[in-house]
């Protein structure tokens, strides 16, 4: 878990920083759209628009902007036909990257992810070079401060969820895939505020990485992640706890 828990504690770090709301609005509209597109309007029979509302609202995104979102996928209103297109590389001391993007111009995204690749030392490679790596799992993130960890752990283990991490501001609770829609119910049904809910990628092994060459990976990561057109990135590295704190702050 080390590469999946590690980049996103960086991740929240620097979003409080950065305020990147203007960025977190974009990718949450275009999975709206997408969902909407590929599997109706209607939020209770598609879960995966279930599940972008549901994070559209926890980042407090106006209910229009949701609305129209919902349109333009199912063609109520025009919009941009958006792809979704995934990316595998290698950064340094062979660490696999696992990049998710979704874009209006494949060409456009695909060479903005090979320049970050080579000018930070690493290869973008071929399909299916690294996602055999990577496990899919439900993702639930539970904020801490409206409930402790034993009834985080008693709701999560008597619903079905596979782990809790403790990662400083949220609980995440892991799941198997077709299982995240049951645990983020669980928990509402107890009246605990679920954050957001998504499908993740985790490493199955993680390669441990430190000094300049994790300062160097995490740049790599960092900079593809700020692309406009990525929606997410996985990593299988490992890394010293210390070096969290430096890359958050850099």
């Amino acid at each position: 878990m080390s590469g999946h828990s590690k980049w996103s504690q960086i991740k929240r770090k620097k979003e409080k920083t950065d305020q990147k709301r203007g960025r977190i609005f974009t990718h949450l509209i275009r999975e709206i759209t997408i969902a909407a597109r590929e599997g109706g309007g209607d939020p209770e029979k598609n879960a995966r628009l279930r599940a972008a509302i549901t994070n559209a609202r926890a980042a407090n995104m106006p209910q229009s902007n949701i609305e129209k979102a919902i349109k333009k996928g199912t063609g109520e209103l025009p919009g941009v036909n958006y792809e979704e297109v995934i990316y595998e590389g290698y950064g340094p001391n062979g660490v696999a990257i696992l990049i998710e993007a979704t874009t209006d111009n494949k060409n456009r995204t695909t060479s903005a992810v090979r320049h970050i690749f080579t000018r930070r030392g690493g290869n973008l490679g071929s399909s299916g070079c690294v996602s055999w790596m990577f496990h899919s799992k439900g993702l639930v993130q539970i904020p801490k401060d409206n409930v402790d960890e034993d009834t985080v752990m008693e709701i999560a283990l008597n619903s079905g969820a596979e782990d809790v991490q403790d990662q400083e501001d949220v609980y995440e609770i892991i799941t198997a895939p077709e299982s995240v829609e049951n645990v983020k119910t669980a928990f509402e049904e107890k009246g605990v505020k679920v954050l957001s809910i998504e499908t993740t990628k985790v490493p199955q092994t993680n390669v441990h990485i430190e000094g300049n060459a994790a300062l160097k990976l995490l740049k790599l990561l960092e900079e593809l992640e700020n692309l406009e057109d990525v929606k997410n990135v996985y990593s299988n590295f490992d890394i010293p706890d210390s070096l969290i704190m430096e890359a958050s702050e850099d």
